[in-house]
């Protein structure tokens, strides 16, 4: 069973205290790990988010669970708050409280450029390279094999993991994590055609990635041809997205697995693009903008929308089309009986 890092308990009111929950039942009741409500066993608290897992609550062996006010009644300790996820993920902070995963300074085995700015609070790992005028802010923390690459600079409390590449000239902000492989400030895919074949376009621009913003593993965001490609603040970008060359995305954006987006596009505020979405380049999404997943974007997006679709259209246009296409089967058989009937006649 899951503890908490000095193997001590906390009670179900302790717990309701520091998340500010509501507490129905005992708050004696001793937690001593997190787990999934199907898994859940004596000791653990669980959550329900989604009504589709109402059902477990009346089987499920935790000792607390936490949901929202309107979710049905149970039996066992809980706690009630309007954002149940939330509340779990605050949860798992009290039994996973964040820690150092470096020493400070910087292992021997790194390579530090003389001129490379690395503040003492800093902990730089093994096998990293920082190259000439690059700086390193406080509590900043590269795991291993971690390349940063001339006059790039990466902010204060940020975490890089093994294998990343922050390339020449880049900027990283406050509070930014980076998965493993990810490569930032790489070339954008910009040539053009000549006598001779294609001709190179030098992409002399950078990356600017803003404070708070998370990035996954193996995703790849491309330098400016000319200027900065910009992520905003708070974005989360999942695994295996390709962001290509002066891309703006706004704040608290969503962009999740396998994403691509083409050069010169805008982001706005709190868009979400879904898995495997495609956007043509020179395009803007609006504000609050939701695209499901698989879409193919080819056009501007209206902000406070859902679209769906290849090519995308709005949720409603989108889902008549999908109705008709699969009356179509039927449809074409009815045609194919009177063209029949038709010539007999």
């Amino acid at each position: 069973m899951k503890k908490t890092s000095d193997n001590q308990a906390l009670t179900l009111g302790d717990i309701a205290r520091q998340v500010g929950a509501e507490l129905n039942g005992n708050g004696d009741t001793p937690i001593t790990g997190v787990a999934p409500i199907e898994t859940a066993g004596d000791g653990d608290i669980t959550f329900v988010a989604n009504k589709a897992y109402y059902k477990h609550l009346n089987e499920t062996k935790a000792s607390a669970v936490i949901l929202s006010p309107d979710a049905p009644s149970v039996s066992i300790p809980h706690l009630r708050h309007p954002n149940p996820y939330l509340t779990f993920a605050r949860v798992i902070d009290l039994f996973y409280p964040a820690k150092r995963r470096l020493p400070v300074g910087i292992d021997s085995r790194a390579v530090v450029d003389d001129s490379a700015v690395v503040d003492p609070s800093a902990g730089i790992g093994p096998l990293c390279h920082v190259s000439r005028g690059a700086s390193i802010g406080v509590d900043t923390e590269l795991i291993s094999s971690v390349f940063v690459g001339e006059n790039a600079t990466i902010g204060k409390n940020c975490l890089l993991y093994p294998g990343v590449c922050i390339l020449d000239g880049c900027k990283i902000g406050n509070n930014v994590i980076i998965h493993a492989s990810s490569v930032i400030g790489s070339d954008g895919f910009g040539y053009a055609e000549s006598e001779t074949g294609l001709r190179k376009i030098q992409q002399v621009g950078w990356v600017e990635i803003d404070n708070d913003v998370e990035i996954g593993s193996n995703v790849s965001i491309d330098r400016g041809a000319l200027g900065p490609t910009r992520i905003g603040q708070g974005t989360k970008i999942d695994n295996l997205v390709q962001i290509a060359h002066n891309v703006q995305t706004g704040r608290h954006c969503i962009i999740v697995g396998q994403v691509g987006i083409a050069g010169s596009t805008k982001l706005g505020d709190g868009v979400v693009l879904a898995g495997q979405v495609g956007v043509v380049g020179h395009k803007t999404i609006g504000d609050r903008v939701l695209v499901g997943a698989q879409s193919g974007v080819k056009d501007n997006l209206e902000a406070g929308k859902k679209y769906f679709g290849s090519p995308a259209r709005e949720f409603m246009v989108s889902s008549r089309i999908e109705a008709a296409i699969k009356k179509l089967p039927d449809a074409l058989k009815r045609i194919k009986k009177l063209e029949q009937k038709s010539k007999e006649e």
